[in-house]
Parts: C-alpha cells; structure tokens; sequence
C-alpha cells in the first residue's frame, strides 16, 4: 500500500508516530489520504477514486489507524436494538469488505505492516469462506478491532442474534472495489447488510475505494443512507497517475480466425514472460486457464516458476501461488477474475491480457496490477486470440488514451435477494415489516421499492406464494401475536446459515460414452452402462438435446442418447454437420463502449492502417467480396453451403443480444414457413441457417429485412419464446435458489444439480400454471431481461438500424463470416484435438470463400 513522496506538503491531522513512520520511508501522505482523514474526522463518509498506486488502501484505513492508535479508545456504544453488550474497552471498530477473498488476505498481509512497524495496538484478523469454523465462532464473542471479510459473510454475522453486540461498536466501514460490487446480485446483498449496520451503528461512517467510476456521484449513493436526513458521501478524485503503457500484440505467427486461447501466439507470450520481473496474464475464463498454463509449461525450457490461480483451485494451493508472489518466488502466474482487483504486489512489471477485454474498465483494472508505481507506467500487452479481438483490442487501447470508462449504472435490486436477507433479519430476531422497510429502502438499489411489493416479499417467506402455501416446507417464518415475524423453527435458521450468497455455479454433469441403442427402425434397446468418462459439461447444454442430436466434445463427434440421474450419455457418431442448439459464451459481455468503437473502425478504411497486415488484409477481402457496412447500418448476408441456406447479420452488440436475437430471428422465420434449423452468435455476428434460400425469398419479395429485423420482435414474439424456453426454467432456478424456495444444502447432505433442476422445474411449472404473477417469476423474467437476454441493448440496436439494413445476396461464404460459421456445431474442446478440429473446419470455409495466400494461410 505505498504512498509515494507527495510534491508539496500540506498541514497533516497525523500524530507524530504517523509522520515518523511515513519520513521514514521517505515517504509523505498524498492529498486524498489526508482528505479522507480529514472528512472520517468530520463524521462524514466518502467516496475515492483513485488510480492504482496511489495508496487507496492506506488511504482508506488511514482514520481507522489513527482512531485505534491510543491503548483504550472510547468506551463502546450500546447497540440500539437487541441485549446489552457486556462492557468492554474494545470492540470491532472497522470492518473491511473486499469482492474477493483473495483480497482480503493480500489487504490483511499489508495492513499488519504499518501496525507492527508503529507498535499500534490494534488485532487485524480476516473472515471469509475458508477460516477454520473455530475461529470464525471466536470472533463473534471476541472480535478484532479490524475485521476483514466478504459480502457473504456479513451476511452471516448480521443473521445471527449476535449482531448487536459484534456491530455495536462499529464506527468505520471500508468497501474496496466498490464498482465491482455494485454491479450484481452480491452489491445488492451488501447494500441491504450495510442499512442494517447503519440500524445498528447509526454514527458509522463508510468508505468506498475505486479506480475506474464511469459516474462517481451515482456510486456514491451506495455509501449513505438513501431518503433520510444523512449528508451524502463526498466525492475525492485522486490525482491522475502516469498513463500506461498498453500495446498489442502483433503476432509474427499465423493469427487465427476464430477461438480464445491465443495458442498460436504461446511462443511470444513466454519470450514476453522470459524478459520481465514478473507477469500476470489475464484470461476471461477458468478453462482457458488450465489451457494456457499447460501451453506454457509445455514450453518451459528454462523451467521458470509459473503458477496457476482461479477460484475453482483448493484453497490451500490458492494460497500459496499468492504467498510465493507476494515473497516474488514467481516469474509469472496465469489467472482468471480472481486477481483482477486490488492484489498490490509490487514486483508485477508486465500484464499480458488473453484475448479481448470487452470493457475498458475491466481492461484498466487489470493493467493496474502492474507497478503499483503512481508515477511509473503500468505495462501492458493485449493479445487478441482471434481477427474480430484485434478490432476489439484497437479500439479498447483508444479508450484508455481518452481516459474512457465503461462501468456499469448502479442497478435496481433484486427481489430475490430481498427474500433471502428477510429470511436473514428474521434468523438474527423478531422483525416488523413497517420498520424493515424503511431500512431497506435506505439501500441505494432499493430506495424505490414499494409497499406492495415488499409485501409481496414478506409473504413469499411467509408461505411460498399463494399457489404453494398449502406446502409446510415453504413456510419459514410465521407472525406473533404482536405482528412480529420470526422463524417458524429453529432449523430454518441453519439452512439458511448453510445456503447465504447470492453466486449460484452452473452445475456439471458427467459425459459417458456408452454404446448406440439406435437401431434401423429408431431408438431400441436398453442403454450400454458403464462405459468410459469423457469429461463434463455445463446442464444448461444438454437441457437444449433431444435423443438423436449431435454435438462435438473431447474431439469427436458424439449422439446424446439419454441423461440418467447426473450423466449424460452419449455414442460415437458420424454426422457430417452435429446440430447444437445455442448455449451461453463467454463469461463477459462486449461492452457497448467497445461494441461502438469495433462498428467505427470497421467502417473507416482509414482506420484499417492501424490494424495488423493479416487483419486489414481480411477487410480488404470484404470489401471486394460483399460489402463493408457503415457504423449506422446493419449488414445482412445470405448465400448457400451445401444443402443448408445461411443468413449471417453483424450488429456487433455482444453475444448475449446477439442469442436472444437469435432466437427470435428462428422462431419469426418458423411461423413464416422459412424452415429455419438453427442459430450460433458470438460477439461481432449471429448466423442463422436453414433449408429455405432467404436470399432468394428477398430477391422475389417475399421476404423483407426490415420486417425481420422489426423491434415487434420483441413483443408478443419474445414472451411466446421466453413461456416455452429453458433459458426461464435456468433462471427461475436462480432466482429460486438465492431466495430460498429451494435449498441446495441441507444439514448432512447436499442436493445435486440434478436434483435442484427437477425442484425448480416442477414448481416453475406450477406457478405458470396458477400464479403468473408470482413474485419469483417476476423476478426471472427482470433477470432474464438485464442480464441473460440483453433485451435494452437489443431494443437499441432494432431502433438503430431501422431503415438502415443492407441485404447482400452471396453465392458462397464472405470473408467477415467466417468467424461465426466456425462456430456452428461447435462445443468447446480443449486441448490439441479442439485446435486441431478448428483448424481443419477453418480451412475448409476459406477455402470456400476462395482465400488463401500467406496472410491466411495455407488451404487447400
């Protein structure tokens, strides 16, 4: 947590131990530090922003180490509400909330520093999902001064009747990374937690840390009490840092036209490793990871000490690659999200970032873990894994040159996680629904919750919902004779204990192979048993299959036969195209920021003299084979392949839009007797094929691209898809999930994720049936229309491109579809089959498309 040597000093609030600790490091507090300080002084909370390197940290918990310098601080307030603390000179007085576990055990390391260094008598301790359970029980009868946890375990320590007397003391809280949190379900478990702890501490004061804040006012609101009396947080804007020093990657090797491992580029990406201290390359997924890490270690010739960390990983080993960087053992650590945020370890001179960053601001976020020097450049280098993310990379390097953020808006709350944090406050003691819903609206993303529905909210604790309340199993909490609820059995506060949080992981299901039972007059027989484990994939996948489809995984061609019990079982199979139906991608969404800036540089061939030969090259084949579109219009291509007819479209609006588009797009085409079969999307373009000739249907004038392409789509279209889809049945299981209504754990066993599915799917059935309005369909469907479906960013571009749609009628494949028609009948596979398959459909489409030469390599 440095703070490097300020250029002008100022009159400082610090008492001498401080200002002897910070000379002699040569060392002088920053501004913001001492504004922070300053306005903790004044009883005020705050908001900084700040960049990396510039001491957040320190900055933060500065007023919180000044506060417990002093032997005996002041004597502890009695909590307003709950039994009497007993006395005590001490009690919790800060507690730290980080994202990331990680963070709060990197945050804990650096923080015992100054502590020990200044002989302040002050316990630091941390509190997260991997502390032993003996020590997370002594802290709530014994606290630290300094307690740092996760949004998950406040949620735990606020559920118990414990609160008051653990949070009585409370004066401080700081909340790092506080865009990061804000953004989802888990900020809006917080928000709720933290209007408790303004109930149980009404003098605390907050602090939220941040380095990239599109609208700092706007995330400010998290930090106060909304609709009250409470002054709102100020705002500190640190001084800017140097400006980083990003690149791209310009490969010498062949860059691929689809794919995100960067494979090809693993030679430069160990040179880059060879040269540097140390470096931290950032890929967007878990897979990817594992991947890349054994592409490196393959390599490894010098037998330089690289690790591995993701959230997936046991703790313990977790741990040690953070311990082994912290000590600077490591020449590099290959990772996923789990190190985007805040880990200060000074030693990383070089981020190299896999693949396109799909937000500015995540991009920054992750340069920040180099250097750690205000006044030094970070040092980053972008590698693209395909020719779209080259676009992608260009266009996210301006936006750091402008100073461009992305963050996202603060978000409405869920209703969901509202049932799950009243089954909490119930849990911790009796509760009025009046006066809980004044705290809760005190919460910024639920300042605008209405009296009906939070009634609404009450009684689906209460019984379930009007359709399930004759079932006992969902009742868990009853009112008393003064109008009070409680917990309707001591139990119900257990499970809950064992089922808190908001992240609810996809569950796997294992891939057997097993012999066909497909006979020549159809499906016969029984099916094989215990043939070989080919591995695992996602639920959501195989709820898309029917016996008889076709899928690729671990490098063949597979029949899907039967799911039993959590396997699925699959034959060898010899289908020449698999059909697969859509399924979720990449863990981020294209940014709309970025999304824009890719639609501008592709329609400004001047811009093409920024891009790599091989890139603008391929644009250049576009242009002459088919057309480039402008930044406001929509370019629609049809032409034929094989015995199937393809429409690719390229609004370049992410792949979430762009599945939803999808959908729709097939479910129109159907009702028009064009004989739609299937849709694959990626960030850039969707492609819908079939057995009708789109084009020549247009050339005829019996299809129009404007009437395909109408935002009516989204009306009457999207809620006949949205009644009949399984993507509402995943999401209402979420929603179900997180707020209770189905238990994952229970005390001595754990549901499978088969099992959770088979719960939720007949209570969703049920609820459509009889309460359509049902508070957790509800709360699906506004999942389904932020998050999984993109329906706002969809609606946009329908909007956008009215009147703007250019049909090109093809007789073979165009340059800039080959990207998307690689992905067709394709399920991910890692490894050397999965290039291996990609690289021989990749040379068949070019060849198709008639390209070859060395810029793209050899075909045919």
């Amino acid at each position: 947590m440095p703070s490097l040597p300020a250029p002008e000093a100022r009159p400082s609030p610090l008492p001498p131990r401080f200002h002897a600790w910070f000379a002699a490091r040569g060392w002088a507090p920053r501004d913001h530090q001492l504004d922070l300080l300053a306005l903790a002084q004044e009883g005020r909370s705050a908001l900084l922003v700040a960049p990396t390197g510039a001491g957040k940290t320190l900055a933060g918990f500065l007023p919180s180490l000044v506060d417990l310098a002093e032997p005996r601080a002041a004597p502890v307030r009695t909590a307003p509400v709950g039994r009497a603390p007993p006395p005590r000179e001490r009690g919790l007085h800060t507690l730290y909330i980080s994202p990331l576990k990680a963070l709060a055990v990197d945050v804990a390391r650096n923080l015992y520093a100054p502590v020990e260094e200044m002989g302040l008598p002050i316990r630091i301790e941390t509190r997260t999902g991997d502390t032993p359970a003996s020590k997370r029980q002594r802290q709530r009868s014994d606290p630290p001064e300094i307690l740092l946890t996760t949004p998950e375990q406040l949620a735990l320590l606020l559920a118990s009747a414990d609160a008051p007397y653990l949070f009585g003391s409370l004066k401080r809280v700081v909340l790092d990374e506080l865009h990061a949190l804000v953004t989802s379900k888990r900020g809006d478990l917080l928000s709720l937690g933290l209007a408790r702890l303004f109930t149980l501490a009404p003098g605390m004061t907050t602090v939220g840390l941040s380095a990239t804040v599109k609208d700092p006012a706007d995330l400010a609101r998290f930090l106060t009490p909304q609709g009250g009396d409470a002054p709102p947080a100020a705002v500190v804007m640190a001084a800017a840092g140097a400006k980083p020093d990003v690149s791209i990657l310009e490969t010498a090797e062949r860059l691929p036209w689809a794919g995100h491992s960067a494979r090809h580029a693993a030679g430069e990406l160990y040179e880059a490793i060879k040269q540097h201290r140390t470096t931290l390359v950032f890929v967007n997924t878990r897979s990817q990871a594992e991947l890349l890490f054994q592409l490196l270690w393959t390599i490894n010739d010098d037998g330089l000490p690289i690790a591995l960390h993701h959230g997936s990983l046991d703790v313990a080993q977790r741990r040690r690659v953070e311990d082994a960087m912290a000590a600077g053992q490591l020449k590099a650590v290959v990772c996923t999200s789990s190190l985007d945020l805040g880990i200060d370890w000074g030693d990383v001179d070089l981020v190299l970032n896999i693949g396109a960053p799909k937000g500015s601001s995540r991009l920054m976020q992750r340069i920040g873990r180099a250097n750690h020097r205000l006044d030094e450049p970070s040092r980053a280098v972008l590698v693209p894994a395909n020719r779209f993310e080259v676009m992608e990379c260009r266009a996210a390097l301006e936006a750091i040159g402008d100073g461009a953020q992305d963050t996202e808006p603060l978000r409405r709350g869920a209703l969901d996680v509202l049932c799950q944090h009243v089954l909490g406050m119930a849990c911790a003691g009796p509760i009025g629904e009046e006066a809980l819903l004044g705290e809760v609206r005190s919460a910024a993303p639920y300042a605008d919750l209405d009296a009906a529905t939070f009634h609404d909210v009450i009684n689906f604790v209460a019984t379930g919902g009007y359709a399930l309340r004759t079932y006992d199993r969902f009742a868990k909490i009853r009112q008393d004779k003064k109008g009070l609820w409680r917990v309707a059995h001591p139990s119900i506060a257990q499970r809950y204990r064992m089922n808190v949080g908001t992240i609810v992981e996809s569950p796997m299901l294992r891939v057997r192979l097993v012999r066909s039972r497909q006979g020549a007059s159809g499906y016969s027989g029984p099916i094989g048993r215990g043939g070989r484990v080919l591995g695992e994939i996602e639920e959501y996948f195989v709820e898309g299959l029917v016996p008889g489809d076709t899928f690729v995984f671990s490098g063949e061609v597979l029949r899907y036969e039967a799911l039993v019990e959590n396997e699925v079982y699959v034959s060898r199979a010899t289908s020449r195209e698999p059909k697969v139906p859509s399924y979720a991608g990449g863990k981020f969404p294209l940014s709309t920021f970025l999304a824009e800036g890719v639609r501008r540089m592709l329609s400004d061939p001047k811009e093409w003299a920024k891009l790599p030969p091989q890139v603008a090259e391929w644009l250049e084949l576009q242009r002459k084979a088919s057309l480039i579109p402008r930044r406001d219009q929509l370019l629609v291509e049809t032409f034929p392949r094989g015995d199937r007819f393809h429409l690719v479209a390229y609004p370049f609006e992410g792949r979430l839009a762009h599945q939803t588009l999808g959908m729709l797009l097939t479910r129109r085409l159907e009702r028009w007797g064009l004989r739609p079969m299937g849709f694959v999307a990626n960030d850039y373009s969707i492609s819908v094929w079939g057995l009708s000739d789109l084009g020549a249907a247009v050339a005829r004038g019996d299809l129009s691209m404007d009437a395909l392409f109408d935002e009516d789509m989204l009306g009457d279209d999207l809620e006949a898809w949205l009644e009949e889809s399984p993507l509402m049945k995943r999401t209402f299981r979420t929603c179900a999930v997180i707020a209770g209504l189905i238990e994952r754990r229970h005390p001595g066993k754990e549901k499978s994720g088969r099992q959770v599915t088979v719960s939720t799917d007949l209570v969703y059935d049920v609820l459509r049936r009889h309460e359509p309005n049902h508070l957790l369909l509800r709360a699906a469907r506004a999942d389904a229309a932020t998050g999984l479906l993109d329906i706002a960013r969809l609606g946009q571009m329908l909007s956008r491109i009215r009147g703007r749609i250019v049909h090109i009628g093809l007789t073979r494949i165009s340059p800039l579809a080959v990207p998307v028609m690689l992905e067709i009948g394709r399920e991910p596979v890692y490894g050397e089959a999965g290039e291996a398959l990609l690289q021989e459909a990749e040379a068949a489409l070019l060849a198709e498309a008639g390209i070859e030469g060395p810029a793209f390599g050899e075909v045919g």
